[in-house]
Formats: C-alpha cells, structure tokens, sequence
C-alpha cells in the first residue's frame, strides 16, 4: 500500500522506490513482521495520504527505520591452532633446547629415562587452558525492561513540566521547570543510547539534524573533505575563522598552493553556503519536530 500511494508521487526520481524495496529486504524478517513495524508503517501511510507533498519526508523515515533495523554481516570466527600446532616450540619455557637436542630441545636421545621425540613428556603434554566463553553483546531483558521502564518515567515527568503553569518567581529560580525538563531530557538521551547499545540497533532517529551535509562548494577536494568532516560534527555551527582555518589545514597537508587572498575568498564562500545550509537544516528539524512528545 505504501509503495503504491509512492508510485505516482515519485514518477521525478524512479530510483527511490527500488531504493526502498532494497531496504526492506535487507531488514530483519523478525522486525518486518512484528507489531512494531506494522505501527510504523500504518503511522506513515496516515500522514503520506494527507499530505503528499512531504512523500520523500515519509520515504525518508522509512529507510532510516529499515536500516536500523538491517541484517548484519558478520565475519566467519577463526579456530584457535590446537595443542599439537604449539607443542613444540623453542621461544616456550616448557621446550628450551639443549646441547644434545637443538631442534625441538628434547633431551639426548640416548637417555633411557628421557622421554623420546614421538613421546612428550607430562610437562609438555598439558594443553593450555581454554579461552573464557565469549559474552553476549547485547543486554539481557531484565536490563532492557529496566531502561524503558526508565524512559517512559521520564517521558511522564518531562510532559508534566511542559504543561504546568509558571510564574514569574518560577521562572527567575535556579531549579525551574525549565531546567528539570533541560536535565531530564539529557538523561533520557544517555539512556536511550545506552538501550541501543544492548538492543544491538542503531540509535539514529531520522531527524533532519542527523543527515549528514555533503560539501562541494570549492574545486579541491581536499578542501571538501576538511570542510565536510568539520560541519557534520554534533552541534557544530562554525564561524569565518573555522572555515579558514580547515582551507589553510587542507592546504599545507596536501601542498595546493593557496595564496592567502585566494583562500580568504573560498572561506568566505564556503562560509556562506555552510551557514545557509545548516540554518536550513535546523529549521526543517523544528518544522518537522516541533511540539513533537515523541
């Protein structure tokens, strides 16, 4: 139903939809089929039938739930070499060669009472200790259910500040309302990372804010990527100078060149364009966000 109500609306760009199509396959099947995917998919197709110009907003959502939630790879484990492949080895404190011996450090091999090459003695027979089991990564239920018991606690709280009523003495307090819901929201997002740490999932959420910036606004690309990593750090805003400083850094690393009037000219264009950019950004997440519980 999603894809079909997608279909006419996305005629433009005929790559989004097999996109789509790809993420959910590569998703779990046990999340494909739970209620949870069910509720979000049905919120989806509620709010893309009413407002149709936001489809690549809803599409969007979609992708970055399926991906959070997509089959991971995981790499083949290797077996540890067994006790005969280390049995005999010089650099070992149980088979340190002698005189008589220099290859595997056996004693003479005219000794009666010496065990014989084929015939290790107690000492070297002992394997060595098994590894310890490897732990689960992820959390166990009862700590899952005590963190979202945790966050439904403070969502009530939070909710509870936001609809009181204020004054003027609690807004001059230094313990207002205002600062509970600040410190309370903090701890909700340290929770909610740590309950994606033992969900084993990707704590993105799909808000704009956490869509990463590509920039392209100068012919060198070493200046790009600078530029690039600097602005998609979290709650990054530069200024001039930030700008100029990575043009300058991009520029003596990989010996472009720049003479200092042509980068002050490429900062204060790359300034421009970064700051509209993530001015823009910021005020699609508030669209988007704002008055949002959720």
């Amino acid at each position: 139903q999603f894809l079909s109500l997608c279909a006419p609306l996305t005629q433009e760009h005929p790559e989004v939809l097999p996109f789509l199509s790809s993420r959910h396959l590569r998703a779990h099947p046990d999340f494909r089929a739970s209620a949870e995917f069910r509720n979000i998919r049905g919120r989806l197709l509620r709010r893309a039938r009413g407002r149709r110009h936001k489809i690549y907003v809803y599409i969007n959502e979609l992708c970055t739930v399926l991906k959070a939630r997509a089959l991971r790879r995981r790499l083949p484990l290797r077996s540890l070499p067994g006790p005969s492949a280390s049995q005999c080895r010089p650099s070992s404190s149980q088979c340190r060669p002698t005189p008589s011996c220099g290859d595997c450090g056996a004693p003479s091999h005219g000794d009666p009472g010496a065990p014989s090459h084929g015939d290790p003695g107690p000492s070297s027979s002992s394997s060595p200790p098994p590894p310890p089991p490897r732990q689960r990564p992820g959390g166990s239920k009862r700590q899952i259910r005590h963190l979202e018991n945790l966050l439904r606690v403070y969502a009530g709280e939070i909710r509870r500040l936001q609809e009181r009523e204020l004054d003027f003495q609690d807004l001059d307090s230094a313990d207002s309302p205002y600062l509970q819901e600040n410190r309370l929201k903090r701890r909700m997002m340290r929770i909610f990372r740590r309950l994606c740490q033992l969900k084993e999932c990707s704590s993105l959420t799909g808000r704009v804010l956490e869509q990463r910036i590509r920039f392209r606004g100068t012919r060198y690309p070493e200046v790009n990527r600078g530029i690039e990593r600097f602005i998609n750090r979290p709650d990054a805003f530069p200024d001039y100078s930030d700008i100029l400083r990575e043009i300058r850094g991009a520029s003596a690393r990989h010996g472009l060149g720049l003479g200092r009037r042509q980068m002050e000219n490429m900062a204060q264009e790359a300034f421009r364009e970064v700051g509209n950019r993530l001015q823009e950004r910021r005020h699609l997440d508030l669209v988007y966000n704002f008055g949002s519980h959720l």
